[in-house]
């Protein structure tokens, strides 16, 4: 796995390199943690709740720290949440989080490791047990063996939360945690006047807990996570301090948002996925082509593992000229997200698309039923609805209304025309929704 070359940094403290990327918001102990980092090779974690069946480009920031960290000989914990994803992490949102079953976290838990397998390197051999107990056959070991020096290691945390007795939790773990400081915590203050549950108020005590265990078990040393964490992670270090007499420490990153300070990755479908299924490798390739202009030097730093004077080479392109480096990035991005040969093809497709050359097949592309098109033929509203490019025909109509609807490079001005076989040419026909945005039907 040879994501990220030696010339990356000239650094030789991986979190020197975090810090000139741009990625460190806040830390515990930052002069502690840099010596750490460039004394000892380490185990830190970061968490994952398998709240959907695939990761999206929100996790991957997590996912590229963990490159960094590896590439610089430390080891990954990948905590995949299936006991705290039964509570719902109230972080960064407004309203409570819709409950899964247990079979539906259990197969999401399968999906993400699996994805986790195309960017880091895992000692597949180790095997977490979970907490070390006493019983009639004696003490019961944590796991089969030491991990790999610098290979990964996946645990699921629904092995130590699961089983826990929720009285002896409440006293034994619950009572190290002041509702005072809970409440001035960000993620809590922002939900209650719209009302935080009982059940959400818990999530903050079990990923403290996760920290404990890892510490106590498997000395993982560090905590790490985006911004919205940061409450978390310090209640964490404090009760590691409190159960474990254990130094640990906690760094989170800044959160992948516009220069406006909106998050980044929803489109019109909605997030912006990691696999191929559910965001096309063309559709991935667009989004990034199409940041602003004020975005590029921070998704070529954060995104990219090229050089940082070749990030900086590129982000000073003026005009018309920053459209190479949106280029690059967009390419540079899906080649480490969907490999070489999808970002070829994005890449082609993207050229053909606007008028620069290429390839047309490499655009989304629909293929229907001839019929659909005979005599009268489908509405034109209709068949962008069927194709995805808008999610509502109202959404439709008002694309029409104001001009942003071209077919086969023809402008449509009639939110009531119909597409009839006439309109294919050679049984093809491109729709082309604003100026970004284009889908090709095959009859």
């Amino acid at each position: 796995m040879d994501f990220i070359k030696d010339n990356v940094s000239d650094k030789s403290n991986v979190f020197d390199v975090l810090k000139e990327r741009g990625f460190i918001e806040q830390c515990t102990h930052e002069d502690e943690i840099r010596e750490l980092l460039g004394k000892e090779k380490i185990r830190f974690y970061i968490g994952f709740d398998p709240t959907a069946d695939c990761l999206h480009v929100g996790h991957f920031m997590q996912v590229i720290i963990m490159m960094y960290m590896q590439k610089f000989g430390h080891t990954p914990v990948v905590l995949i949440g299936g006991g705290t994803a039964m509570v719902g992490d109230p972080s960064g949102r407004t309203d409570m989080r819709q409950m899964m079953t247990r079979e539906t976290i259990d197969s999401n838990c399968s999906r993400f490791k699996k994805l986790f397998n195309r960017f880091i390197e895992f000692d597949d051999e180790y095997e977490y047990y979970g907490p070390a107990s006493t019983s009639g056959e004696g003490k019961r070991s944590v796991a089969n063996k030491e991990p790999e020096q610098g290979k990964a290691i996946c645990v699921n945390n629904a092995s130590w939360l699961l089983d826990l007795n929720y009285v002896e939790f409440i006293r034994d773990i619950g009572r190290h945690f002041s509702v005072n400081s809970m409440l001035r915590a960000e993620c809590f203050k922002q939900r209650l006047e719209r009302g935080l549950s009982f059940l959400e108020f818990n999530y903050m005590l079990m990923q403290s807990y996760d920290f404990m265990v890892l510490a106590r078990d498997i000395d993982c040393k560090m905590q790490f996570g985006g911004n919205d964490q940061w409450s978390n992670i310090i209640f964490g270090v404090d009760l590691t301090r409190r159960e474990c007499d254990k130094q640990v420490y906690g760094m989170t990153f800044s959160l992948l948002t516009t220069s406006e300070g909106k998050k980044m990755g929803k489109t019109q479908k909605g997030a912006l996925w990691l696999d191929g299924e559910k965001t096309s490798p063309y559709e991935f390739y667009q989004y990034w082509r199409n940041v602003e202009d004020a975005d590029v030097n921070k998704c070529l730093r954060m995104l990219t593992f090229l050089p940082m004077d070749e990030v900086g080479r590129l982000s000073s392109l003026e005009g018309a000229e920053i459209n190479k480096a949106k280029e690059v990035l967009a390419y540079e991005v899906t080649k480490l997200v969907h490999g070489k040969e999808e970002a070829d093809k994005a890449q082609d497709g993207a050229r053909a698309a606007f008028g620069g050359g290429g390839d047309m097949a490499n655009i989304p592309t629909t293929g229907m039923d001839k019929s659909l098109f005979e005599g009268d033929g489908m509405g034109l509203v209709n068949l962008m609805r069927e194709v995805g490019l808008v999610p509502s025909n109202s959404e439709g109509f008002r694309a029409v209304k104001q001009g942003g609807v071209s077919v086969n490079g023809n402008k449509v001005s009639d939110p009531k025309t119909s597409v009839t076989i006439d309109d294919f040419e050679e049984g093809k026909l491109i729709i082309k929704k604003g100026k970004k945005t284009f889908h090709q039907v095959e009859i």
